[in-house]
Formats: structure tokens, sequence, C-alpha cells
């Protein structure tokens, strides 16, 4: 007799609980039911409250600041383990301290490293996650990821803005494999920012690699920090001709003021996805979601499916998806 599937059940972490429902809908399931005591010290202890045993586990957690959504996520992976899990699935939309990526300086950590490594000794057996700030990362785990590219989700909308003379820009020179591999599904040109810095979140000079003269101008990063980058880039490439310039980022960091500064920037629009939660709305932002393409990612792991076909959705791919 075959072996039959063991069940599934779905979790999120307190720092991702609108996407996880929306991923649980675009799956077909509620999310189970989780717990979280908070100490009066700032310990906290997670807690399941129904039985996981020989269950294949999906837990969602984004780990942007505050660290506690790190540590909490650390800790539902070991209560997950310890409650006899079979398979201890982690979701991760937004993988904080991927930009510690490699020793950039003497005497400085690779917390990108440090974090798999904790990921993996709590007891997570695989890992699902979006847009690595670099994507080398992946071989830091011991364990298998699946790394989803959000340009399923970008580049239809792209189309249907119906932009003539489309050039597709890189905020920087690490980003040009991206925006290669957008200009090649959009058929268009690409532009490189080269970008200098005083110190780390400070833009000293930007200058565009490129003719963006008569063109509207698409800029495709991983993740908007202070928004400083995106905004003298925009103000550079108008000034040099563009007719419009737009943002496209995966991951809404959005630190101190940025939010701010992007609304009263020169842009046109800016449009990030849900991995980070937005505590305030705006007219500027457009907010992509990312459930179907994370809820078509667990079904296909669950199921032993292919992840490759992950990566070629069809345009329709942001219409509500039932398994």
């Amino acid at each position: 007799m075959p072996a039959k599937f063991n069940p599934i059940k779905i979790f999120s972490g307190t720092a991702s609980t609108d996407l996880s429902n929306k991923i649980a809908d675009s799956f077909g399931t509620e999310l189970g039911d989780v717990s979280l005591l908070k100490f009066k010290d700032g310990e906290l202890q997670p807690s399941f409250n129904e039985s996981i045993r020989g269950c294949d586990v999906f837990i969602i957690q984004s780990t942007f600041s505050p660290a506690e959504n790190l540590i909490e996520l650390l800790l539902m992976i070991d209560a997950a383990k310890r409650a006899s899990a079979h398979y201890i699935n982690v979701v991760i939309p937004y993988y904080g301290y991927a930009r510690q990526d490699r020793k950039d300086k003497p005497r400085v950590s690779i917390g990108a490293k440090l974090i798999a490594d904790l990921i993996y000794t709590a007891g997570a057996s695989r890992v699902i996650t979006m847009d690595l700030h670099a994507a080398q990362i992946q071989g830091f785990f011991t364990i298998p990821v699946v790394h989803l590219d959000s340009s399923v989700i970008f580049v239809p909308y792209i189309k249907q803005l119906n932009l003539t003379n489309l050039v597709i820009a890189s905020p920087d020179i690490g980003g040009t494999k991206r925006a290669r591999e957008f200009a090649s599904k959009l058929n268009c040109d690409i532009v490189i920012c080269d970008k200098h810095r005083k110190q780390a979140n400070e833009i000293e000079e930007i200058r565009v690699i490129g003719d963006v003269k008569g063109n509207h101008v698409v800029i495709v990063d991983d993740l908007i920090d202070t928004g400083n980058t995106l905004i003298k880039a925009s103000e550079v490439m108008l000034r040099d001709g563009a007719l419009s310039v737009r943002a496209f980022a995966t991951h809404p960091v959005f630190s101190g003021n940025a939010l701010e500064k992007l609304e009263n920037s020169n842009m046109d629009e800016v449009v990030v996805c849900d991995t980070i939660p937005l505590t305030k709305q705006s007219d500027k932002i457009t907010i992509l979601s990312v459930s179907n393409l994370i809820a078509r990612g667990i079904h296909n792991v669950y199921e032993h499916e292919s992840i490759s076909s992950l990566f070629d959705m069809p345009d329709s791919f942001q219409k509500e998806i039932k398994f």
C-alpha cells in the first residue's frame, strides 16, 4: 500500500499574521492555533495549541526588525521539533540580515550565514524565502532552500501599465543581474546606476550608465531601506530626460521616515510586496501580495512537485489560486 502524505499544518508568527492569513486562504486552509506568551522581562515562549506530531509543518515569519521576530521564529522551530513534527518548513518572506553576506571590512560578522546556522540548529528541515539580497546566501544553508522570485508578480503588473519606450534600471552594479532578467522578460534595454557611498545609508553621488532620455524608467531592487538611493536616482534620471520613473522592490523595509520621503519624491509610483507589513498607506505606494506565490510554493513542496515551475508563471498569476 503506498504511503500517505503526512497531514499539513500552517502556522504564523506574530510578525506576519496578515500575510499568513492570505497564504492560508489561497492554499485553501486555515492557520493552525499557536500562541505567544511574553514574560515581564521580555522573554518569549511560543506554544502550539494543537497536536503537530507527524505533521508537515509550515511556519511563516519574516525576520525584519526588531530582533524579537527572529527569536520568536527560532523558538517556534524548536517547539515544533520537540513536538515531533515530521518536517519543519520555515517560510521567511523577508530574510533579515541578508545584507551581511560577506566581510566587506575587517573584524565584522557574516550575519546572513549566522542566521542560516541558527535556523538549521533550531531544527528546520527546509526554508522558503523570497528575493534574497544576494542569491548565494542559499549556499549558507545546510538544508534545502526554495528561493522564490517576485518578478512573476512584478512583470505582469509592469506589462499592464502599457509603457512605451520602457527601460529597466538597476540602482547599483550589484543589481545588474536582476535588471537583466526583468529586461529579458519585458524585451527592453537596461541602464545602471553607479553610486558612491560616504557610509552606510548615505549616498554621495549617483551617475547613470546608459540613456534614459525620452524613456519611461522602472527601477528594480530587492528592498527599499531609507529610500535615499531611489530618490536620488530618480532625480538624476528625470534631469537626464526620463519621461517618468517608477520603483519596484520586493521588501518595504522603510527605515525611519523613508515612507514620507518616497511620498514627497518625484517618482510616479513605488510598487512593493507585502513581505513586511506597512503601518501606513500611501497613494504613491502600491502593494502587491506574494500570498498566491508562496501558497503555490507550499503546495509544490508538500506535494513533491517541481519548484522550477514557479519561476515562469502566466500573467494571470495574480488571480486567486485554490488547491
